[in-house]
């Protein structure tokens, strides 16, 4: 092609380029033209630092923000001047943008606590460390701090629009935290460490109740009592399986342990049954390529999180009755819980049997015998034997001669 059919075309597309920046520049300058020159002057470093932050300038639209909060300290514009600088960190993101966007988010709840965007800057301060939060076998700084800047927004702001938002967030956080302490508590379980897995399962059963593998937390937490020898002890957590997982695998495994202890079957509520039903289908509507783009992505999964209302601290402890007779059984022997007698105490007697009634009673001659561990069969107190001195609160056993006893009587003149 020869050079007079080159320079037309190369001509035309400089036009092209040229027309195009020119509507873009245009474009721009419509925005900034469409300020009043009778407006303020803080109004207008305003609209001209948002402008530039809309366009990616970050940098630009902070130094004319700074300028506006600096030279007008008492401009109308200076809550929402903070609250850009805040936003342009965290729409800036990365590790040092998301950080620095929690700094002035908080800074600016601290100068403006009543305003009506602390709910929005609170609810970022905490969206900021969701951002930096990494997969469950990492460092779990950023989801506990997560964790605490959402439940101080649920305590600080209960009415506001952003509820549903952070009730959210909070469960995938929790979600995050609970597959971490699964890991090192099933660690422990397979290790026999019982002591440890315990004390990890508890925590994951009393703090994160929303946790997608929580049947079986709990379930492997009342396997561990049982090793512990507390079998009693585990069976509010089998109850637990049944009433708030009905639909999981380890239900009927549950109602054979409560089965063994003599203990009833609970049922679960239909608002139970209701969410195990959605989150189950929630749950299979995942398709192979969700799956790869989680196992390939640097953040957590949370997909599986179920729905439920969260839990700003532990619950209260559990009250289960307990059967009142011996089980016969595998499940060993039930609790009995009785008072002791402040003289059985002095005694030194044990105080997990059952005392018989000790003093009198008003209108009694003496107490009736009653059968424990003392008095098994329940006979009446027999006269203190030989060798024995009774006092009115305590008997003190005094020493016995033993069978060669008569000997001292000869060896000790020598």
């Amino acid at each position: 092609m020869s050079l007079k059919h080159i320079l037309p075309r190369a001509f035309l597309c400089l036009l092209m380029v040229a027309a195009l920046s020119g509507c873009v520049f245009h474009r721009g300058r419509a925005q900034l033209d469409t300020l009043d020159p009778g407006d303020q002057p803080d109004k207008i470093l305003y609209e001209r630092a948002v402008h530039e932050i809309s366009r990616g300038r970050f940098e630009v639209g902070r130094l004319t923000l700074q300028t506006l909060i600096n030279t007008y300290p008492d401009s109308e514009f200076l809550s929402k001047a903070k609250l850009s600088i805040a936003d342009s960190y965290y729409n800036e993101g990365g590790v040092s943008g998301l950080t620095q966007a929690e700094a002035e988010y908080k800074d600016f709840i601290t100068f403006f606590p009543t305003a009506p965007e602390a709910p929005e800057a609170q609810y970022k301060a905490g969206l900021a460390h969701f951002r930096l939060m990494g997969k469950p076998d990492r460092d779990r700084t950023e989801a506990k701090i997560a964790e605490a800047e959402f439940k101080e927004f649920l305590l600080k702001y209960p009415d506001s629009t952003f509820m549903p938002r952070v009730k959210a967030r909070l469960r995938q956080v929790q979600e995050v935290l609970g597959q971490s302490n699964f890991k090192i508590a099933k660690f422990y379980y397979l290790k026999n460490a019982n002591r440890a897995a315990e004390s990890r399962f508890q925590e994951i059963t009393d703090y994160y109740p929303n946790f997608s593998r929580g049947d079986e937390a709990l379930w492997m937490l009342g396997q561990t009592l049982e090793r512990l020898k507390k079998p009693q002890e585990a069976v509010p957590f089998y109850a637990r399986i049944i009433t708030e997982h009905p639909l999981s695998s380890l239900t009927e495994d549950a109602k054979e342990r409560l089965t063994a202890f003599n203990q009833p079957i609970p049922q679960p509520s239909r608002a139970m049954l209701a969410r195990a039903q959605a989150d189950a289908v929630r749950r299979s509507n995942r398709d192979l390529f969700q799956k790869l783009g989680l196992f390939l992505s640097s953040a957590p999964d949370t997909s599986q999180t179920r729905h439920g209302p969260v839990r700003l601290g532990a619950p209260p402890p559990t009250e289960v009755q307990v059967a009142t007779t011996p089980t016969g059984g595998t499940g060993g022997t039930s609790l009995v819980v009785q008072p002791v007698s402040e003289e059985r105490l002095k005694a030194g007697k044990p105080v997990g049997a059952s005392p018989a009634a000790e003093g009198k009673q008003a209108g009694d001659g003496e107490a009736k015998p009653q059968a424990g561990a003392d008095n098994p069969k329940g006979e009446a107190d027999k006269p203190a034997p030989q060798g024995q001195q009774t006092t009115s609160d305590e008997t003190v056993p005094q020493k016995k001669k033993g069978k060669f006893g008569f000997l001292k009587k000869i060896v000790k003149p020598f």
